[in-house]
């Protein structure tokens, strides 16, 4: 399996600290990898070095055989890597439509983006079903599909999710991830960042753990679920070493 995605040996933080120390992580081309790990072990660290909103000190980001480290996040945009952020984006007093529209503000080409949208009105039914809808009137979960939908307007080569889970009940819950592995399964690469460590590491091909800003632990969703120190760490039971 190819590699899309690549830092490696990656130092990066704020104010002259580093969260990321000498961090190696891959994202194989086609997969949902699924990045965990406690409060400020350095997920959402990770995710503003690949999106450019911060510039490593040391390492490598390659991304489809391209340098972007310290690319702007216009240009890194434009490469094909779309993050959806942990929070709702939507702009609540415009149509559902309309939001899913924003998504290909990129594009010049109005047949083209007409063109897309039927393509993600195949994928996403609740761009069609609530089109012309408020966006502001959907459910949390509800918004949540639309902003996946939205992200897929430029054609995207990595889509980035950062904790879609936060704030679903189990049922919605249920509902996203599926259309994550619906995303997937239409040939995108997904990189997602979850809170839901049992929901996200059963959903995903590749899992990462990280500590302290590093790779602590690295395999197949399924190993990583397995392991009996990410079990006592995660989902219930008293904490262990990861050693």
């Amino acid at each position: 399996m190819s590699i899309l995605l690549e830092l490696h040996g990656v130092w990066a933080g704020y104010d002259g600290g580093d969260v990321l120390r000498d961090l190696t992580l891959s994202v194989p081309a086609g997969s949902i990898t699924c990045v965990v790990g406690p409060n400020g072990a350095g997920k959402s660290t990770v995710l503003r070095v690949i999106s450019g909103q911060l510039i490593p000190r040391r390492g490598t980001v390659v991304f489809d055989g391209e340098e972007i480290g310290g690319l702007s996040p216009r240009k890194i945009l434009s490469r094909g890597i779309v993050q959806v952020a942990q929070e709702h984006t939507l702009f609540p007093d415009m149509t559902v439509r309309e939001n899913v529209e924003l998504g290909g503000f990129l594009l010049r080409d109005r047949a083209e983006v007409a063109r897309r949208l039927r393509q993600i009105e195949d994928l996403f039914p609740i761009v069609t079903d609530r089109g012309g809808e408020r966006a502001g009137a959907l459910s949390g979960g509800q918004q949540r599909l639309v902003e996946f939908a939205r992200c897929l307007m430029l054609d995207p080569k990595l889509v980035v999710l950062d904790e879609p889970s936060m704030g679903l009940d189990p049922k919605t819950l249920r509902t996203v991830l599926q259309q994550v592995a619906a995303m997937r399964d239409a040939g995108r690469t997904i990189l997602l960042v979850e809170q839901n460590v049992r929901a996200g590491l059963s959903l995903a091909g590749q899992a990462v753990v990280l500590e302290s800003g590093h790779v602590r632990l690295a395999g197949t969703g399924a190993q990583v679920l397995a392991n009996p120190d990410i079990a006592h760490l995660y989902l219930g039971g008293a904490p262990r070493s990861l050693a």
